[in-house]
């Protein structure tokens, strides 16, 4: 049963403030709440409709949490989405990890938009890149936002938040490539498979304190007349030409 204290407490991580004091977020609806119960995050409630039990049984069952049934109007007024009449989770927050890695990886410099941060980590997740490195200004990892625009992907990138300034210096042995406005054709450019990508904020580009760090700018050539390309839709073109050739 769904009590007034339990409505009250996961009404209140919504905010940042409370979601970091408690070491919680919330993940809804039915997508989200399936890639959840397939990864190794830790449960603290899951609610759930009766429908959605129902169609999902099995997946339910292989949780350790005993579910809690509500009404699909209570549902929608518990989260942010008031479209969600599927699921609700309570979920901890993952102990964060020690960055190892030898593949091609994602650098976020200052990406302030949760649904940005959300959708480049889908990207990552369908180009198979493991591991997302954010600098401090960059969204926070369990926005609703970011967890809803992930669709899923959240739930299988390793994510990490760094000075990036000191990441990069700690990688130059590495090719580091920079999205900026003057730089090598992204067509024409051979990327190295242990590469790094550093994506800079949405408008005012990579920090000038890391662009020293850069082995390599790349830019995706205009052809028209828009202004600009936001964060995400940049790093899909570039990881595209990332991986062509693999």
């Amino acid at each position: 049963m769904l009590t007034k204290n339990n409505t009250k407490f996961i009404k209140s991580l919504q905010l940042k403030k409370f979601r970091q004091k408690e070491g919680l977020f919330t993940v809804e609806g039915a997508k989200n709440t399936l890639e959840l119960l397939n990864s190794s995050y830790k449960l603290k409630y899951l609610i759930l409709s009766e429908d959605f039990l129902n169609r999902h049984q099995k997946e339910i069952n292989s949780s350790e949490i005993e579910p809690i049934l509500v009404k699909e109007k209570e549902l929608s007024a518990l989260g942010a989405f008031q479209t969600n009449t599927d699921a609700l989770a309570v979920v901890h927050e993952k102990t964060p990890l020690t960055y190892h890695s030898k593949s091609f990886d994602l650098v976020l410099d200052d990406i302030r938009d949760p649904g940005n941060l959300g959708t480049i980590i889908r990207l990552a997740d369908w180009y198979g890149i493991q591991n997302v490195i954010c600098s401090d200004t960059t969204a926070e990892f369990y926005n609703p936002k970011v967890i809803s625009a992930s669709m899923g992907s959240i739930f299988r990138t390793n994510l990490y938040r760094r000075d990036l300034k000191e990441f990069l210096a700690e990688n130059k042995k590495r090719k580091i490539y920079g999205a900026l406005l003057e730089g090598k054709n992204v067509h024409q450019v051979k990327f190295k498979a242990n590469g790094l990508l550093v994506i800079g904020n949405e408008s005012h580009g990579i920090h000038p304190e890391l662009i020293s760090l850069i082995t390599d700018s790349v830019t995706i050539p205009k052809i028209g007349h828009a202004e600009s390309l936001n964060a995400a839709m940049a790093t899909a073109i570039i990881c595209d030409n990332v991986f062509r050739k693999h």
